[in-house]
């Protein structure tokens, strides 16, 4: 199954050298909430324009709307372009298509569970809602797993701990 990801990732016809460049540095920048995962692995950099002489307008999509964590990948993403030579940066909210815990790659799903935060389970395309999956163990792998609250570090994430190791973790939410 390509993932939504995958396909904007190898979908960028038309894009420039310098595009690319400049959208792997940005791809590059830690998740302010998550650093062990970068943005390109989060999936939420949707696009990178380069509009002129040093200029370049980058489209972001948050996680959810009224993320705050939006305005340090803004901040984060225009630094590291500022000191590559683009002296103009804008970083622009996208909303539509609403971000999608599908959209995070599975080398950033891999990085989650070695984390220790159980990745989210691909949602796959609009059809039948699947329920009574299990929330794997990140530490142990076993399914025997308990919500502990709906919230934990972040809003994107559930606390749960594990029966079998007795370890409690965060799960990325679905979305």
């Amino acid at each position: 199954m390509v993932t939504t990801s995958a396909r904007r990732e190898s979908a960028r016809p038309g894009a420039t050298r310098l595009e690319e460049e400049l959208r792997a540095l940005a791809g590059a920048v830690p998740d302010p909430e998550l650093p062990v995962l970068t943005l390109a692995e989060l999936g939420v950099l949707r696009g990178l324009h380069v509009t002129g002489p040093g200029r370049v307008e980058v489209e972001l999509t948050p996680t959810y709307t009224g993320c705050p964590a939006v305005e340090a990948m803004s901040a984060d993403i225009e630094r590291v372009l500022h000191e590559h030579g683009q002296a103009e940066v804008s970083v622009r909210t996208v909303l539509s298509p609403a971000w999608s815990t599908d959209d995070i790659t599975a080398e950033g799903r891999r990085k989650l569970e070695e984390f220790g935060i159980a990745p989210p389970r691909p949602t796959g395309p609009a059809g039948p809602v699947m329920v009574g999956l299990a929330i794997r163990c990140p530490h142990c792998g076993s399914t025997e797993t308990t919500l502990l609250s709906r919230f934990s570090s972040t809003a994107c994430k559930a606390l749960r701990r594990c029966e079998a190791c007795r370890e409690p973790f965060d799960h990325f939410k679905e979305l």
